[in-house]
């Protein structure tokens, strides 16, 4: 369900964990080599919401719009799941409102100073100083991604 939508057209979804829906779930994986023999797989079962939900209070989704993540396989489309509860940490994805506007970034922290960085070059690096209000909204977790 959405919660809301900002100027630059992110929308934020909080995950719903009344909604009941398990999935099957294959537990022992799949080989990406040789085949191996067919388990009976529906009997266990799945709710992504739970599970990639550490801290189902903070956790919310956002579907990321643009390409400034792609080295770091973040792509426009991905839906992220993102948990406001973790410290921001150097060298974490990060979801941040800058002056206004939410961008997603990968936390740089130097000496006094701190860089949103870019995983493209195409993209400069975002240093904030203390002209610029910022806020770490969360620490990305999980990508999902349509293949």
């Amino acid at each position: 369900m959405p919660i809301g939508n900002h100027k630059n057209k992110l929308t934020f979804y909080k995950p719903d964990f009344e909604a009941g829906t398990a999935l099957p779930f294959i537990p022992d994986g799949v080989k990406a080599g040789f085949p191996s023999p067919a388990l009976d797989f529906m009997e266990y079962t799945i709710d992504l919401n739970k599970h990639l939900a550490r801290n189902p209070v903070a956790t919310f989704y956002i579907r990321v719009d643009g390409d400034s993540m792609n080295g770091a396989g973040i792509f426009h489309g991905d839906m992220l799941v993102v948990d406001r509860s973790l410290e921001p940490v150097d060298g974490k994805i990060a979801i941040c409102l800058v002056d206004g506007e939410f961008t997603v970034k990968r936390l740089k922290l130097e000496k006094d100073c701190l860089y949103l960085m870019p995983e493209n070059p195409d993209f400069p690096p975002i240093k904030v100083t203390e002209d610029n209000q910022l806020s770490v909204w969360g620490m990305v977790t999980y990508v999902v991604r349509e293949v």
